[in-house]
């Protein structure tokens, strides 16, 4: 028996059949190259159908499918929002993988969702009941696990806590990716560079030689590994917001281990130690000191491991239900 887990990020495609005990058969990778709307769902459809042929001439079939998407999954009617793939306002994945799978099982989910679970199965939460995955990349979000199920909310927008309110008073500028993200994703690290580039004219370090527009946040922990006066007050800045989102998800959640993931854990998991200090100021004081902080062991891996760990799911509810 395979499972099939499909990845979708903004920027590219992750792919991965994996064996009952979670271990890869095979994988790979594919850039979105600025694809959008039917273009992007065609390259989802398309793989699917590569990979199940590819398992079949292996001698093995595709059991299950299960797939992470970046933005809220609408269980009820198939359909997919993703803000970073234009087009995907409510795009009808469910129904075009159908026809691409047949009768195999298909099961669709948030990119949080999937972080956590891919944490639970092969990752750091492995044996946790209670668990958040707090994913830091181009944008801010939570996979939040409590009492061993995903904690989704009303309409599956739970986790979306690069909205979460860390500063005051409101600024226009928030309402656009929220208070938190703006400040601290990586997105928001080349954003307030750029903010403090442009108010301190006698800055004169090495961020100053760089074209605004193009500085990114690695560019940022680069020049912060170096010394730099401006990136210090950026990556500064940033400590005090993840350490803030930390207390207040253990002051909510009562967590065993807060997971720090995406592309910016990464380089800044060597401010692990400094962002708990930080953390432990505002958290309730006991559930921090009772909660273990952690960078994911999956790495960029995390939402394909999810995905697979969600079709296995899927396909154990589908077994029981016909008993």
């Amino acid at each position: 028996m395979s499972i099939l887990g499909i990845d979708l990020g903004g920027t590219k495609l992750a792919s991965a059949v994996f064996n009952r005990n979670g271990s890869f058969l095979f994988r790979e990778t594919v850039p979105l190259k600025g694809r959008s709307g039917k273009a992007v769902g065609k390259l989802v459809t398309d793989t699917i159908s590569t990979l199940i042929n590819k398992s079949e001439k292996k001698g093995g079939n595709i059991s299950s499918i299960g797939i992470s998407v970046p933005g809220i999954s609408s269980t009820g009617k198939g359909t997919v929002w993703a803000p970073n793939i234009r087009g995907w306002d409510e795009y009808p994945l469910m129904a075009e993988v159908r026809e691409i799978a047949g009768d195999i099982p298909v099961v669709i989910d948030n990119d949080r969702a999937c972080y956590i679970l891919g944490e639970v199965w092969m990752g750091s939460a492995k044996g946790c009941r209670d668990a958040v995955f707090l994913s830091v990349g181009t944008g801010i979000g939570a996979g939040i696990l409590v009492n061993g199920e995903v904690l989704r909310g009303s309409n599956d927008i739970a986790g979306a806590i690069g909205w979460m309110a860390l500063d005051r008073p409101f600024r226009d500028k928030y309402s656009e990716c929220g208070c938190f993200e703006y400040h601290a994703s990586g997105e928001g690290i080349a954003r307030v560079a750029r903010d403090l580039l442009a108010e301190n004219v006698t800055y004169s370090g090495m961020l100053r030689n760089k074209e605004p527009q193009n500085i990114n946040a690695s560019d940022l922990f680069n020049a912060w590994e170096a010394g730099d006066p401006l990136a210090k007050e950026v990556i500064d800045g940033c400590i005090e917001f993840w350490g803030m989102a930390v207390a207040n998800i253990v002051s909510l959640f009562n967590p065993e281990k807060i997971i720090l993931g995406g592309g910016v854990f990464g380089p800044a998991v060597k401010l692990i130690p400094t962002i708990m200090k930080e953390a432990i100021r505002w958290a309730q004081p006991v559930g921090v000191t009772q909660m273990s902080l952690e960078a994911s062991s999956l790495g960029g891996d995390a939402g394909v491991y999810g995905a697979g760990y969600l079709a296995f799911k899927n396909l154990n509810t589908l077994s029981l239900t016909k008993k």
